[in-house]
């Protein structure tokens, strides 16, 4: 079938030409790039608006990725590249497709990213200073290795096109989006890297909270968890989680959302439509759950649903825009009691990760795949949803 290719904006890259060899992991070359990216998105005064690209510059500056490069001797000298990646970027997460790009290209391999449809300025920014890039002399032979097109997503053409010409297809934006995509055949060796719909939870100690004399740190780390991204993000916490006697928790509730309601009051602004839909994902809770209350706040901004029960059913009930369920108890029992597949990321302040994760782990929970402090839910790794990317999208030359 002949694909039609109008609709479709390449932002970066030449989407005919698929000739470029494999790479070793962390290539010399290609992280000199990325660092020369990561310098030229610094020094752009427009970054200043984005804190997202900013973030991203500093992944991509070479002390990260001789970090990351470090992580990984002895993992990486007999592997090579798997060929052609192509990966659909969520359409909600503005800069996930500069991340999966940059994964892929350090796994060894040519990129196709299929960025958001929506307008994003982080899009066009980024795109722009890899096309400047790559036209200089030192880096211009990594051009047929990056190709960031945008098109609708009902192009199921465009997306058939794409997955004929890959080795890995890398699909992220949840389970309608990887169902849709999943009707465009792949070649028979490849496979496919998926991210589906992820809940994710932030457990609070109330004592701890009680200790801190200045929530201002602590509402500002959980602002951007949750509204950067409007709740969007499948790390956002839904669920938020405390621990401490019952008294104690009452009174770090208050302090704790009266210091997040001062930290989103002048920067959130929410839709109207955001409303409507945050109360009736309440009306839903209210029907279905046992025990349910709602909190009042100055504002629709914090939406707060205490609940006395946890059920296997609560990533059902997830809503954006500052949506929260709350549960209380004296330690993390109830929680794993819940958790399966679909839980994610947990965030936490002041407990130990390290008594955290060795509970998961010897609890054998299904879920899971993430411990984070407040404030890093958003922060990408090449580890996610329990694997590794790098050693996922790169294959094995054995010596038997």
């Amino acid at each position: 079938m002949q694909t039609n290719f109008q609709e479709l904006e390449v932002l970066c890259g030449d989407i005919y030409d698929f000739s470029a060899l494999p790479l070793s992991p962390f290539d010399k070359r290609v992280c000199a790039f990325l660092n020369e990216v990561s310098a030229r998105l610094l020094h752009l005064p427009a970054v200043r608006e984005y804190p997202d690209i900013t973030t991203f510059a500093f992944f991509c500056r070479r002390a990260n990725l001789t970090e990351l490069s470090d992580e990984y001797r002895g993992k990486i000298e007999s592997r090579l590249g798997r060929g052609t990646t192509f990966h659909i970027a969520p359409s909600n997460v503005p800069i996930n497709f500069a991340y999966t790009l940059v994964t892929g290209l350090l796994a060894g391999n040519t990129c196709v990213v299929k960025a958001s449809s929506k307008d994003f300025a982080q899009t066009r920014i980024i795109a722009d200073v890899f096309n400047r890039v790559l036209s200089e002399k030192d880096h211009d032979w990594l051009v047929p290795y990056i190709k960031i097109v945008i098109y609708p997503r009902d192009r199921q053409d465009l997306t058939g096109y794409f997955s004929s010409k890959c080795n890995v297809r890398v699909i992220w934006g949840g389970d309608r989006t990887i169902a849709e995509v999943r009707k465009s055949e792949i070649p028979p060796r490849s496979f496919d890297i998926t991210f589906a719909d992820r809940y994710s939870i932030c457990v609070i100690n109330a004592s701890e909270v009680e200790k801190e004399t200045d929530l201002s740190g602590l509402a500002h780390d959980f602002y951007n968890d949750t509204y950067l991204y409007d709740q969007n993000a499948c790390s956002s916490p839904r669920l938020i989680y405390w621990i401490g006697e019952a008294e104690c928790v009452k009174r770090a509730q208050e302090r704790f959302w009266n210091a997040v309601y001062e930290e989103i009051k002048d920067k959130y602004i929410m839709e109207p439509v955001t409303s409507v839909d945050k109360y009736m994902a309440f009306c839903r809770a209210a029907i279905d759950l046992d025990g349910v209350n709602t909190v009042k706040m100055p504002d629709r901004r914090i939406d707060r649903t205490e609940i006395s029960n946890l059920m296997d059913r609560l990533p059902d009930y997830r809503c954006a825009g500052g949506s929260y369920l709350e549960y209380a108890s004296e330690n993390l029992d109830d929680l794993f009691e819940v958790v399966d597949e679909r839980y994610q990321t947990l965030s936490y302040f002041g407990l130990d990760p390290k008594q955290i994760r060795r509970a998961i782990i010897e609890n054998g929970l299904k879920g899971i795949d993430r411990v984070v402090p407040v404030g890093k839910t958003a922060d990408f790794g090449v580890v996610w949803d329990g694997g590794e990317l790098i050693l996922m999208m790169s294959r094995i030359v054995a010596q038997v």
